[in-house]
């Protein structure tokens, strides 16, 4: 019993710490995913804790059963709508980019560590993709906003390669075992198979759990248990059938975040806290398995490893990858920076230690030395490379809080808090007056807080700067509802109209009629366009929000998207006056 509770004090102790690092890494710019590997390493044998841990099976199991978590989370949080301009460049990455990546690195490696040329390519597959968990943590966590068609790609990617990069490595290591039982079109049937029976158990998995949602009455913190506990079901039978158990535990939670029910909200606030546990708990495992002076013996290589990595072979797999997709130069720069790596790689190092393959350990130490190069140099510069690369776009203007009431089957209230700024336009208005100046019949005030305590609202009430205002209000009307609420700060106008232009029009209007007032010079043909058809037209791809076009020394910027992910408002920039 004694060795029960001390186990269990350990785990919590460790997982204590790193909850406690993350006000650490806020201060220093650092991933907290990094924190947890580190706090993992300084509990093991070589370092203050002492923990001798080497049970790679153990680990396995851990580090998958938080994969699935997480992916499971991060499919819940992906909007359907981003399919449209990310599905097709992120399948290119997750299956192309990770072959290209791992035969340029693999050549690298080859000869870097004068080892087999498959050696050298088995390395090569094991750090080739991209990490799920750090990607969605690293880039939800930035602080700054990515436009759509970048953000998108580089989730979508991350949960899509795990199949292309674990048939990669299987394929090394049997030709590696059995050199002579190689069979490469068994090999390719493999991958297919994976896909497909990934891709079916995903859907269906999905499409039965979001129907489970939304007809079940649960106790509010069961409906997180019932779609967790149903993703590793989707998960493990997915494994066991000769899937891709990773990307139908992704497509599973993509399903179910899309098809919105009085559920969803509860989901989704436990989800949180559950992926942030799956994370510490696995790098904290990760960290432990480590031996820090066999890092530091092959450091030297490890460091030209991964940074051959960063600064070579992912940027030109991106580049050949996205260049005829038409991205940006800028947003291939980006894509190619934010090839973060993480657990998976870890992880795909045990399989040739646990089946026996020659100099294995030197695998598992350069991977794990890859991991914190990538965490530490990319994972750090995320926000500030976006900021470089000009990727990002200016924040919405949102609610503090919001939270969904669930009336009818498919009828919602959504309430929404919004705190007073010091010289909005709602300071010195009465709640019900400001609202129906701001948004008409379809917006009712509920309640409003002053000094934490709840206003009686009588003809005479006022709004004070802090004061706290919910209001009844549907989701469409929020950022309108925002724009009232925010402090009279000319930098922040100024910033959305550095970004956007100095005017909104809409979609519909005739490019013919917006020429004729500004002067614009049009291409033939374009007179008769409407603005939206136009900037698609000069774009040759799906817009998003930030995407923008050149006519002349004037520019129109996207400036927002409908539902349907249809083009209805435009900022218009002028030129300078001595431009």
């Amino acid at each position: 019993m004694s060795a029960i509770n001390g186990l269990l004090l350990l785990a919590g102790l460790l997982l204590f710490i790193s909850v406690l690092a993350s006000t650490l890494s806020a201060r220093l710019g650092l991933p907290l995913l990094l924190l947890f590997l580190v706090v993992g390493m300084l509990a093991g044998e070589e370092g203050p804790g002492g923990i001798v841990f080497s049970d790679f099976s153990t680990a396995m199991l851990v580090a998958q059963l938080a994969l699935a978590v997480i992916l499971l989370d991060g499919g819940l949080r992906t909007r359907a709508s981003t399919l449209r301009v990310a599905s097709t460049p992120a399948a290119v990455l997750a299956s192309a980019g990770v072959i290209f990546t791992a035969g340029l690195l693999g050549a690298f490696a080859t000869w870097l560590f004068e080892v087999d040329w498959r050696l050298g390519f088995l390395l090569a597959s094991i750090v080739g993709s991209t990490d799920a968990a750090a990607v969605f943590s690293l880039l939800r966590n930035s602080g700054v906003r990515l436009n759509d068609r970048v953000k998108a790609t580089l989730e979508i990617e991350s949960g899509a390669n795990d199949p292309m990069a674990i048939l990669l490595v299987t394929v090394m290591v049997q030709m590696i075992l059995s050199p002579d039982d190689t069979d490469g079109w068994a090999y390719v049937v493999v991958l297919l198979q994976q896909l497909a029976l990934g891709l079916l158990a995903g859907l269906g998995g999905g499409w039965v759990l979001a129907r489970m949602l939304a007809r079940l009455r649960l106790a509010e913190g069961l409906y997180a248990l019932l779609i967790v506990s149903g993703g590793l079901m989707v998960f493990a039978a997915t494994n066991m059938v000769g899937g891709s158990g990773f990307l139908a535990i992704y497509l599973a939670g993509l399903i179910i975040g899309n098809r919105r029910s009085h559920a969803t909200e509860h989901v989704l606030r436990v989800m949180d806290g559950l992926a942030w546990l799956a994370q510490a708990g696995m790098f904290l495992a990760l960290g432990l398995l480590v031996t820090p002076s066999h890092l530091v013996e092959h450091w030297p290589l490890s460091l030209a490893m991964a940074f051959f990595l960063m600064l070579v072979a992912r940027p030109l797999a991106v580049l050949a990858c996205l260049l005829p997709l038409r991205f940006s130069a800028r947003e291939i720069a980006y894509i190619s920076w934010v090839g973060l790596r993480g657990a998976v790689p870890i992880v795909l190092a045990m399989y040739p230690l646990m089946m026996g393959v020659p100099q294995s350990g030197l695998l598992f130490d350069v991977a794990f030395a890859v991991v914190l190069v990538s965490l530490l140099v990319q994972g750090s510069t995320v926000p500030a490379a976006a900021r470089l690369l000009g990727v990002v776009i200016p924040p919405r203007p949102e609610p503090v809080d919001r939270l969904e009431v669930w009336v009818g089957e498919h009828a919602t209230l959504d309430l929404m808090e919004y705190v007073v700024g010091a010289r909005s336009r709602a300071e010195g208005n009465h709640p019900d007056s400001l609202v129906a100046q701001e948004a008409g019949p379809d917006v009712r005030c509920a309640a409003v807080l002053r000094e934490g305590k709840l206003l009686p609202l009588h003809r005479g009430t006022r709004l004070r700067a802090s004061d706290s205002v919910w209001l009844i209000a549907p989701d469409a009307l929020a950022e309108r509802l925002s724009t009232a609420f925010e402090p009279g700060r000319e930098d922040e106008l100024t910033a959305h109209a550095g970004f956007f232009g100095q005017f909104t029009v809409s979609a519909e209007c005739q490019a013919g009629d917006l020429a004729a007032a500004y002067g614009l010079v049009l291409e033939p043909g374009e007179a008769d366009l409407a603005l939206g058809v136009l900037v698609i037209r000069r774009l040759g791809r799906h817009p998003v929000e930030g995407d923008r076009v050149r006519i002349g020394g004037f520019e129109l910027t996207v400036r927002h998207l409908d539902a349907r992910g249809k083009v209805d408002q435009i900022g218009l920039k002028c030129p300078r006056p001595d431009s």
